[in-house]
């Protein structure tokens, strides 16, 4: 189930995106200071052009989904997303592969059912071949590959974009 975020998931926010799992996989791969994830807080949670949302699995947190650079009132409708799971959590109860595909099937569900998106764009980092593999399951389709500089390190960024005619349907549709 996915639900807005409020004040009250700041911290399990940044708990979430400062777990080591997480912070390898992410372009910027340091630890986020309480500071730093306040200051990103306050800009986020008014912008509107951004969701962010929480991911919950049997009422606990799992995770968190977070949608940007959305243009609602444009021809095409097209938004950006990314997400991160409980890894230690999920880990532990041996859920992170349900919770994975549930929450890319939510979080593709809210994109185009309930924003209405036309595209949804994001990234991966090359070297994420088990994120890769899952986001060709869903559909989603590779750009050129990109380096940046990050963290003082090199790395290799995918853009990825999924049209909402290609999407994997939920069953039932």
């Amino acid at each position: 189930m996915l639900r807005t975020a409020t004040d009250g998931d700041v911290d399990i926010i940044r708990t979430l995106r400062n777990q080591q799992p997480n912070r390898d996989v992410s372009i910027n791969a340091h630890e986020i200071s309480a500071d730093e994830h306040a200051a990103w807080w306050a800009k986020a949670s008014a912008d509107p052009t951004r969701r962010i949302l929480i991911y919950e699995r049997d009422g606990v947190v799992a995770g968190v989904v977070n949608f940007f650079d959305l243009e609602l009132e444009a021809e095409p409708r097209t938004g950006a997303w990314g997400f991160f799971l409980d890894a230690d959590g999920l880990a532990e109860r041996g859920e992170t592969l349900p919770a994975w595909i549930e929450v890319m099937k939510d979080a593709t569900s809210y994109a185009f059912d309930t924003l209405g998106l036309d595209d949804l764009y994001g990234e991966v980092l090359e070297h994420n071949t088990v994120v890769r593999q899952m986001n060709r399951r869903f559909r989603f389709v590779e750009g050129e590959p990109e380096t940046r500089y990050a963290d003082g390190r090199e790395i290799t960024v995918l853009p990825i974009s999924l049209n909402k005619f290609n999407r994997r349907k939920p069953k039932g549709n």
